[in-house]
């Protein structure tokens, strides 16, 4: 039988360290276990018998910092609220208290460009289901990368498929749960089957989400549809585009801007389909199912919708929390 050793706490953080091997996938993290922020990869943890890890008894939201500015973070934080008060979660911060614990983590991070988790768990002090035996909520904030290939201007048409894996039934679809593991197996079947992303479908054959993007198509009649919002879970960035694109109705681009349910067929026969989410704002999709949607290029649509999102991101005050007091010119 091998040799198990047993290590007290600073050797077992120098041997944490040396297999993550100099790889450092998060800048920083705060805990409330600790109150503290930390910028060592290897103090980056969530207790063993916290139960968002073996239960998923949690809520998260993600967001991402632009040239050292928010978008959209009550938005976010809305939504956040929404989750936990739904799973009767309750939470040891104000909002104004959040929004100083995010400043912070993202300023030790030291980066202007990122990406923020912010998780609210039951808490720790139990291994069983039982969440009344958890000693109080606990909140982790993680400041990471941004890919740099988001960060660029050109977007690449992508390739979606249906997916194979069950829709979550609604309760579960519009809450943002830690428990992700649907999400986690349609990430692993688009790698899987070659393409960018896939959909799941509803009971009635309805379009629903991806893992962690929402869709909406241009008909050929010019109405910009998403799926029924009890089915998926509310992007905070689609209903900020559905709300931008009635800037084109009145300019008469689009007929409508809205929700309504879309099956398979309206999909591939659209003049337009769009990947729309927090971290990729808006893609378009060149093939889905195997076949051209449109004319397999970037449409008009998705190239003024995608201006106006980019514009409200850099000039609506509105809607940026200032992280970093000086803006030094974002891009795309």
């Amino acid at each position: 039988m091998k040799h198990i050793s047993r290590l007290n706490a600073q050797t077992w953080l120098e041997h944490l360290r040396r297999a993550q091997g100099g790889t450092q996938v998060c800048y920083a993290m705060f805990s409330s276990i600790v109150d503290a922020i930390t910028t060592d990869p290897a103090a980056m943890v969530v207790p063993v018998d916290d139960h968002l890890v073996h239960r998923g008894d949690g809520v998260f939201e993600s967001m991402k910092c632009m040239d050292g500015a928010i978008y959209n973070i009550d938005a976010h934080l809305d939504r956040l609220d929404r989750a936990r008060k739904a799973v009767e979660l309750e939470f040891p911060y104000t909002r104004e208290d959040l929004l100083e614990i995010i400043s912070q983590t993202i300023h030790a991070g030291g980066r202007r460009d990122c990406l923020i988790r912010i998780l609210v768990s039951r808490g720790t002090g139990t291994m069983s289901v039982d969440p009344n035996k958890c000693k109080r909520p606990e909140l982790y904030v993680a400041v990471y990368k941004l890919p740099e290939k988001w960060l660029k201007k050109e977007r690449y048409p992508a390739h979606v498929a249906i997916s194979k894996v069950p829709i979550k039934p609604p309760f579960f679809a519009t809450i943002k749960s830690c428990n992700y593991l649907p999400n986690v197996l349609m990430k692993k079947e688009a790698e899987d089957r070659e393409v960018d992303f896939v959909i799941a479908l509803s009971e009635k054959g309805d379009l629903g989400e991806g893992a962690t993007e929402n869709f909406a198509i241009v008909t050929a009649d010019r109405q910009l549809l998403a799926p029924p919002t009890d089915r998926v879970l509310m992007g905070t960035t689609l209903q900020r585009v559905i709300e931008l694109a009635q800037d084109l109705v009145e300019s008469g681009d689009l007929k409508r801007a809205g929700y309504a349910p879309i099956t398979p067929m309206d999909a591939a026969g659209s003049d337009e389909m769009l990947v729309i989410g927090t971290t990729r704002d808006i893609l378009p999709v060149s093939v889905f199912e195997g076949k051209k949607v449109g004319k397999g290029q970037p449409g008009p649509i998705y190239k003024k919708l995608l201006k106006l999102l980019r514009d409200d991101m850099r000039t609506n005050e509105g809607r940026r929390f200032m992280v970093y007091k000086q803006q030094v010119g974002s891009e795309g």
